[in-house]
């Protein structure tokens, strides 16, 4: 049984920003489910939002934030995450990053960007590559580490809980049961302090700006363990995601309209302006009912980004990547405009937490996307994600090594994990098929907009599904591909029954039978919860 001071399951910036930190204190083990690289955090494009400028300040930030959040953002939260900001950016300088500077004056100055939301340039970016380039950064610093492992191709099944022992005095992690999908064997790793950092869950819908790895695991396993979740039925759906045959998942960053992009329908007309005053740069929610509704109006496959006024230098030293993708599918995007429609792109809900990353199970915490701080309430605002993963990291790493009293599961023996008498699976087109149902279901009836006949529909065959997957697990040897469909059927459901409990509109939740806000009864969290019930 191998035994560890600190797990963290995911490699985004948020486990690999807390496992460099966590190493000064002790043993890591930072596990994830390809390799190190593959995460969520390594398909960022647009940046890091942080105020470095004289023309910017804190107040600006909150007050933007607060205002994209819709009425749900924790506001203490959303402060101490935009002040502490620029000190965690500086220790990603320190360590090698360089974020794109620019010539004025005379002088070199950072080349901040600017997104749907923001009132400032304020977004620090590396080109369109952010999110690679602090991918790449962070692990060179992990290989330097000689008491972390880094165990690739291992996917996290459930964690070891008291409670599921037997024990009914003190609930709290002793361990997780990790699947070595190289060997096909689980391991038991032995901590009671796990780190999940496993990103979000887009690949619940049909189409998605997500990597194949974002399936829902940590909310998953989460849940199962008895921790409550937040805020699950906003799902923000990014307005911009290339429209071609060829292309899969690929992302046009909301940067190309900070920097004058506009949106267009079919017959050529700048849409935005008469959905909101802000037009291509309102934020993400508006936007992407805006892109819906003007889709379904038309009977067009989608919309159009313009961003030709523009000199074609300027594009491809900007967004190299995305010009380069755009050219590859046939697209010039100095020349002509780029077809785009609405896509799932970030979980702003989660497994709940405080300001440190503490989960409601003792000896659980969730930091980056995975967790639901209050940060981003009902709609997260462009590119705060990145410098919440940074921020919270840290923190959950301060409440995990100060004043910490002895180590707990020494005291509890953990069992080895038991296959029992189960077989290989020989019918991988029953997972297939159910995994392709649950993303088409969620896309037709959870999507941008929802009713409650939809959502309805939704929950009875998901408990359908749940049933079948259920069975198919314990009677087959698990695998990658069932866990991932194990994970998404609960996250969907997860998913559905928030948005049911939530009877209005709001951020990212537009529901066609309660269309406006209500204040009085909904300007809360949506809490989810196994011991007390629902929607508490």
């Amino acid at each position: 049984m191998k035994e560890y001071d600190f797990v963290v399951i995911g490699s985004g910036i948020a486990g690999l920003s807390f496992a460099l930190k966590a190493a000064k204190h002790g043993s890591v083990a930072v596990v994830t489910k390809r390799k190190g690289a593959d995460s969520n955090t390594a398909w960022a494009q647009g940046g890091i939002a942080c105020v470095t400028s004289d023309e910017d300040s804190f107040e600006m930030h909150v007050r933007d934030t607060l205002e994209a959040g819709a009425g749900l953002c924790d506001e203490n939260t959303v402060r101490a995450i935009v002040t502490e900001g620029p000190e965690r950016i500086a220790e990603l300088v320190n360590l090698g990053l360089k974020f794109d500077e620019r010539e004025v004056a005379g002088h070199r100055e950072l080349d901040l960007g600017k997104e749907g939301g923001h009132s400032k340039r304020r977004v620090l970016h590396v080109q369109d590559v952010t999110g690679k380039e602090i991918e790449s950064v962070l692990l060179r610093e992990l290989s330097r580490k000689s008491h972390v492992d880094l165990l690739e191709n291992h996917m996290a099944v459930d964690l070891i809980t008291a409670g599921k022992l037997g024990f009914a005095a003190d609930d709290r992690c002793l361990g997780v049961y990790v699947l070595d999908e190289v060997r096909g064997e689980v391991e038991t790793i032995r901590s009671d302090r796990i780190v999940l950092a496993t990103g979000g869950c887009g690949k619940v819908y049909l189409y998605t700006t997500n990597p194949d790895i974002a399936t829902g695991d940590g909310v998953a396993i989460a849940w199962r363990a008895g921790a409550t979740i937040a805020n699950m039925e906003f799902i923000q759906f990014h307005p911009t995601c290339l429209f071609h045959p060829k292309a899969k998942s690929f992302l046009i960053s909301e940067a190309i309209r900070g920097e004058g992009g506009i949106l267009r329908n079919n017959r050529g007309q700048h849409f935005m302006k008469g959905y909101d005053a802000r037009g291509s740069l309102a934020p993400r929610d508006i936007v992407a009912r805006a892109i819906d509704a003007e889709i379904k109006r038309s009977g067009a496959q989608c919309v159009f980004l313009d961003i030709t006024h523009q000199p074609p230098e300027f594009l491809r030293e900007r967004f190299p990547h995305i010009y380069e993708t755009c050219l590859r599918f046939g697209i010039d995007m100095t020349k002509q405009t780029i077809p785009v429609v609405p896509a799932a792109h970030y979980q702003c809900g989660g497994i709940k937490t405080g300001l440190n990353g503490a989960s409601s199970l003792a000896g659980l915490y969730a930091i980056g996307e995975v967790g639901c701080t209050g940060l981003h309430g009902a709609n997260r605002l462009a590119s705060n994600s990145l410098l919440e993963g940074i921020v919270i990291a840290h923190r959950a790493c301060e409440a995990m090594t100060q004043g910490r009293s002895a180590s707990h599961p020494k005291t509890f023996s953990l069992p080895e994990w038991e296959s029992g008498d189960v077989q290989d699976v020989d019918e991988l087109v029953v997972i297939y098929h159910n995994w392709d149902e649950i993303r088409r279901l969620m896309w037709d009836y959870v999507g941008i907009v929802r009713s409650d006949k939809r959502l309805r529909r939704a929950a009875a065959r998901l408990r359908n599904l749940q049933r079948e997957i259920r069975e198919f697990y314990w009677n087959f040897r698990v695998s990658v591909d069932l866990l991932e469909l194990r994970n998404l059927a609960t996250v969907a459901a997860l998913i559905v029954d928030s948005a049911l409990s939530r009877k209005e509109s709001r951020g990212l939740h537009f529901n066609l039978d309660y269309p406006e806000a209500d204040d009085g009864n909904f300007r809360r969290a949506t809490l989810l919860g196994r011991d007390w019930g629902w929607n508490a």
